[in-house]
């Protein structure tokens, strides 16, 4: 039996008192679960009318899941036992959460990076299954991805037509290609369902079932809570946690989100893409802050961070002030949190579903790659690091300077964000530098790995309020991945990821600086090094 537990104090609390009511007034629980598209206003009605198929999901999932048992079973009779994901944003972070959780090996291709693309077809290609989840199959990563994998099985004298798996909407090119390719087995999910919250469809489900997980119990875990859920009761886990995050004032708009032994692996990443991209726009929005325990943020009481905290079940600890405490499981979680955010968008009087602003990066991207622009100079070079931002920054003598020069651009009431476009696997020691930039600032940080985070907070960092101040991390590849059938390589479509989307900061008026690796193990040292500093200093 799926259980379900929320605690709040101080601000949580107080929205919780003053929205729930209202909630419950309004039949919001049950017009949700009507899938009423008016829940959003007039202007959301459009494109809510087609995004409401998450709420009653259950039996279109139950015989997807059926069907990829049989699936799971004849890849492992044929020694299939590696599965490794090609998807970005909800396609791959939701499948990522539920296998890691579960304890079940899934590798998630979500990177252009060459280094990181050709460490996955450099070992165990003949016992590998590649599944390719995109909802329009257009995503240019998960394209490339396909096509890399595919000439990789191909090298080896694959047949990979028997090795490929597909997710997609109905109707996409993507599924009238698969078929024509002759693809093992092409699975769809309800086009009702927007990306990020695809969880429990086939999009979650495809991937997670072939690594080994019991999606079925996920489902019973998920389906125990759906009458509390789209009831209309002040008790509704769903309508407390959505005024929690939406509805406080003034607004805290900062979640500082840490796990403490929830038993949930990852939860904090699939958290952070939902609620940023559907909140985050029209100048306002919520942004996700995935902390570790102990880390600076879990201490501060600033008047725009609400503390956010998953606990074990029999945790009996005590919130701290403006902090809204949950426990349940992972199932039961992703349904409640998927309830909140369309809570939260209400409150927000946005549109939870769209995604107006990722586009623009995509664009920028794809015009760098038809014209490619000359390369542009360093502004400097700092301890064998190449910096391109503003004036303050290029007179900085050292790295730990350079950092100290980009936190003194962050406002009062605003963050830094750190995209690193890098290897998320080899070069994950670079994300130790998130949390001695926050104690050196401090204001929060966050850290994405690009370019998946353009699916996830990119929206929320040009829709939403703009007081982020960005540094980018990019480094020297010491491999290239062609991509067949297109004119560019892995190596030249993250450098126009990483171009276009600083371009598109830029012209919102955003501080950007990048500092390029000439050699990344060394400019990874360098840098958590001079973070380290930066925090001296600020001390």
């Amino acid at each position: 039996m799926s259980t379900l537990g929320l605690i709040a104090t101080g601000a949580a609390l107080e929205a919780i008192d003053r929205h729930v009511p209202d909630l419950v007034a309004q039949q919001f629980a049950s017009r949700l679960a009507d899938q009423d598209a008016g829940l959003w206003g007039e202007a959301a009605r459009d494109e809510a009318a087609q995004r409401l198929g998450w709420i009653d999901l259950f039996d279109d999932s139950r015989a997807v899941a059926e069907d990829v048992a049989g699936l799971a079973a004849h890849l492992r009779e044929e020694g299939l036992t590696r599965v490794v994901l090609a998807g970005m944003g909800g396609s791959s972070l939701a499948p990522e959460v539920i296998a890691a959780t579960a304890g079940r090996p899934l590798e998630v291709l979500d990177s252009t990076d060459p280094e990181q693309v050709a460490a996955v077809l450099g070992r165990d290609l003949e016992r590998t299954v590649l599944v390719v989840s995109s909802k329009s199959g257009s995503t240019v990563e998960t394209d490339s991805q396909r096509r890399v994998v595919e000439a990789a099985f191909t090298a080896e004298g694959i047949d990979a037509a028997s090795r490929i798996v597909v997710v997609t909407d109905p109707g996409s090119p993507l599924q009238d290609a698969s078929i024509k390719a002759g693809y093992r087995a092409v699975f769809t999910a309800d086009p009702t369902v927007g990306g990020r919250y695809s969880a429990l469809t086939a999009f979650g489900i495809v991937p997670a079932a072939l690594a080994g997980v019991d999606v079925v119990a996920l489902l019973d875990e998920a389906e125990e809570v759906v009458d509390l859920l789209t009831a209309d009761e002040e008790d509704n886990p769903g309508l407390r946690l959505g005024a929690a995050i939406g509805g406080t004032a003034p607004l805290r708009d900062k979640l500082v989100v840490q796990d403490l032994g929830s038993g949930i692996e990852g939860f904090g990443d699939w958290v952070e893409q939902l609620i940023a991209e559907s909140t985050g726009k029209e100048r306002t929005g919520l942004l996700p802050v995935v902390v570790r325990a102990g880390d600076p943020e879990t201490d501060w009481d600033a008047p725009d961070l609400l503390q956010v905290r998953l606990v074990a079940e029999d945790d009996e600890s005590v919130p701290p002030p403006h902090a809204v405490q949950l426990h349940g499981s992972l199932g039961a979680l992703m349904l409640t949190w998927e309830v909140a955010t369309a809570v939260a968008g209400r409150l927000l009087r946005i549109n939870p579903f769209d995604q107006p602003d990722v586009e623009a990066a995509k664009a920028a991207a794809r015009d760098l790659l038809d014209s490619p622009a000359p390369a542009a100079e360093a502004g400097a070079v700092v301890q064998g690091v190449e910096v391109s931002g503003d004036d303050e920054v290029l007179a900085a003598d050292d790295l730990a300077g350079v950092l100290a020069a980009v936190g003194a651009q962050v406002p009062e009431n605003g963050y830094l964000a750190v995209h690193a476009y890098l290897d998320r696997h080899a070069d994950v020691d670079l994300a130790e530098i998130r949390a001695d930039l926050a104690r050196s600032l401090g204001r929060p940080v966050t850290f994405g790995w690009a370019p998946r985070f353009l699916h996830s907070t990119g929206q929320y960092h040009k829709g939403g309020p703009r007081t982020g101040v960005f540094l980018q991390v990019t480094g020297e590849a010491s491999t290239d991945v062609e991509v067949p059938g297109r004119p560019f390589s892995l190596g030249q479509l993250i450098a126009a990821q990483a171009a276009g989307d600083a371009g598109v900061l830029r012209r919102l008026g955003r501080p950007v600086t990048t500092l390029r690796l000439r050699d990344r193990g060394a400019g990874v040292a360098a840098l958590r090094t001079a973070a380290r500093r930066a925090e001296l200093r600020g001390a």
